[in-house]
Order: structure tokens, then sequence, then C-alpha cells
């Protein structure tokens, strides 16, 4: 399975990735990653590893749609199986979701449908949740409510800060993300509406649903 991913920061769910594809976990290749902000770490993770890594800057193009379009013609000449969201800090046009429909997913540190868009860990703690965690799933046209491929359960506790809550999420974050990529490139992953089914996992598991094979 060949894939681009496309970050805007650290990238430590890009490393947790090709860490997955270095271990011999997941079939599959990153051919190229591409980044919106020039000093985002993830781009130095990547050449680290021989992919080619690309900063696009949204500052030479007149919108976001602009933007987009170039973004598109880029990842095209890659024909990827699959685009993968790691971090990445700008939302994306319909246009650019109807290019790749069914082709591009994500990682939420919510059990979304809760606390989408920014600062998810922080809504969690302002609401007075006491679970929170992370969820994996399908890029749609709706912001953070697409359909959900695997998720994480955490809980919340009355000392927390965004920082701390984040710091519990991210550890299941990589380790779901590649997960959910393993199955997709195995060709285990089907959608029907709003509902995944992965073929053959373990459902009804805590903290992790379906449950962890490989990661």
């Amino acid at each position: 399975m060949n894939i681009v991913a496309l970050i805007s920061g650290r990238g430590s769910n890009l490393h947790a990735i090709i860490k997955g594809i270095e271990e011999g976990k997941i079939n599959a290749k990153i051919s190229l990653v591409i980044s919106n902000k020039k000093d985002a770490k993830g781009l130095d993770i990547a050449k680290s590893y021989g992919i080619e890594a690309l900063f696009l800057n949204p500052k030479d193009y007149k919108d976001r749609k602009e933007y987009d379009k170039k973004l598109a013609e880029v990842i095209s000449q890659k024909n990827p199986d699959l685009i993968v969201l790691a971090g990445y800090m700008r939302i994306l046009s319909p246009e650019f979701i109807d290019a790749f429909e069914g082709k591009i997913v994500n990682i939420h540190p919510s059990l979304i449908p809760a606390f989408q868009g920014l600062h998810a860990q922080k809504q969690a703690i302002e609401f007075g949740s006491k679970f929170s965690g992370c969820t994996v799933h399908f890029v749609t046209k709706d912001l953070d409510n697409g359909p959900i491929i695997i998720q994480a359960v955490v809980p919340v506790l009355p000392e927390d800060t965004e920082e701390t809550l984040s710091q519990r999420i991210l550890k299941f974050e990589h380790k779901i993300y590649p997960q959910a990529i393993k199955w997709i490139a195995d060709g285990r992953v089907s959608i029907k509406g709003r509902k995944v089914i992965v073929k053959d996992a373990k459902y009804g598991t805590i903290p992790v649903n379906p449950a962890l094979e490989d990661f």
C-alpha cells in the first residue's frame, strides 16, 4: 500500500507509523510527507528514514481552495492508496476530500463525536468528562466526524491539565493509528454507511475497541 502523509508539527504519530512499516508490521510504504509548516519536526523524521519530505507554503496561494488544489496535484503524482493525516492542522476543502474520497484517514484526540475541532483535550477537561480518548476515522466533509475505525478510552483525572491528558491519550494514538493502517493495508476494513467493520477483529474490548493485535 502506498501512503502519502500530511503533517503540521512534531510528527510523533508519523514516526509511530514509520516504525510499524520498518518493523514489518505494516505492509506499506510512505512515498511522500507534506507539511504546511516549514519548521515541522516531522519533515526531519521523514528525511531521516529516506522518505521524500516537502514543505508546501499556504502563503503562496490566495486561499484554501487554491492551496488544496495544488496539494491534490502533488499528491496525485504519487498515486497513493491512502492519505494519512498525522497532526495536520488545516481543514481540508470539500474539493480535496472529493478528489480522494474514502482514501483519507485521521486521528483525533477525543472519542468522537465528542469534542471536535481544536484543543479536544482541554474541551474534555472543561466539560468535566470522566473519560476521553482518541479515534481513528475516515475523513469526510464533516469535521472530525467521519466513520470510526477504532477508538481508545482513557480516564480523565481531577488534577489533569490539557498537557497531562494529552500525553495519556498520545500513548494510545501511537498504538491505534498504526494498527488501523495495518488493517487497511491488509484489506480487512470495509465501510457501510457510518459503520466500519474490521474483518476478524475482536470487538467488545476495553480500553481499545476493536482490540489491538500488533501494537
